[in-house]
């Protein structure tokens, strides 16, 4: 009888032990097979809504976002694997990044879209009336300075030295015809300092936000074309997870005609979609 007992629970103990690694195994495979998003205002809202949607159900992915608010960070947050990818950057931010952390690089899994820089003003209608010493706006921080310049340049109002990148800043002003002064601000701010600045250069999130629309409200803004292929918003993980074919759904998900539809509608058409190979960087 005693022996009789024994066995029994030594059975039990047994079956208790292989559902515990069953379960373990499950929820390690559960965990494994969620994809980390790390994002930053519209793009998180964006990933947000696409983690719920029954398209990504249907191309068996589990999505999580994690926010991160500056770009620096959540680069390094992806190459050190907090993040598996991450939702917020332009071309030449991700080349400008690799370039500084040739450790830690990234790879592009695919372009998402072109949101257009605007330049604003509540005193001119066209950029050919900015006057001689006029103060223009621009972002302080890294991402958006350089680009802000860039559409500057592209407008006509300033030559920037050859080489500049997304790193770049006022110093690499190599002629300003106009003599222009620069006020730099926090770019969330760009449409209250556009009360008291004449010209405020705002991207299209912030300009969203206080009514806005940089297709028909600003009086320049960037075109779609090869010459703002590098300002393309793209997705990026480590560059050791390139090839991982989960990561690379996400692109397929985010072309998606219903998604899309979504984040038309949304945006207001704003956020022009760029579903182009990354081959399109080369030409």
């Amino acid at each position: 009888m005693r022996k009789g007992k024994q066995l029994f629970f030594t059975v039990i103990l047994a079956l208790s032990v292989i559902l515990l690694v069953g379960c373990g195994k499950q929820a390690s495979a559960a965990k494994s097979n969620t994809i980390t998003i790390g994002s930053q205002g519209s793009d998180l809202n964006i990933w947000e809504h696409i983690a719920k949607s029954p398209q990504a159900k249907e191309l068996g992915l589990t999505i999580k976002t994690k926010e991160i608010t500056d770009g620096a960070q959540l680069n390094n947050a992806t190459s050190q694997g907090q993040v598996d990818v991450n939702a917020f950057q332009s071309w030449s931010y991700y080349e400008a990044y690799n370039k500084q952390n040739p450790n830690g690089k990234l790879s592009a899994l695919g372009t998402t879209y072109l949101e257009p820089l605007g330049i604003y003003s509540k005193k001119y209608k066209n950029i050919n009336e900015i006057p001689d010493g006029t103060t223009v706006a621009i972002a302080n921080n890294p991402a958006n300075t350089s680009r802000d310049l860039l559409l500057l340049q592209k407008a006509g109002l300033i030559t920037l030295k050859k080489n500049f990148n997304a790193l770049g800043d006022t110093k690499d002003i190599t002629a300003n015809p106009k003599n222009l002064k620069f006020k730099e601000i926090d770019d969330t701010t760009g449409p209250r300092v556009l009360n008291d600045v004449p010209v405020v250069l705002i991207s299209n999130t912030v300009a969203l936000e206080s009514g806005l629309h940089v297709l028909t409200d600003s009086i320049y803004h960037e075109k779609i074309d090869l010459s703002t292929k590098d300002n393309v918003n793209i997705l990026a993980t480590a560059a050791k997870n390139k090839n991982n074919a989960s990561y690379k759904k996400l692109v397929k998900l985010y072309h998606n005609k219903t998604i899309q539809k979504y984040i038309n509608k949304k945006y207001y058409g704003t956020k022009i979609e760029v579903n182009k190979p990354l081959t399109y960087f080369e030409k």
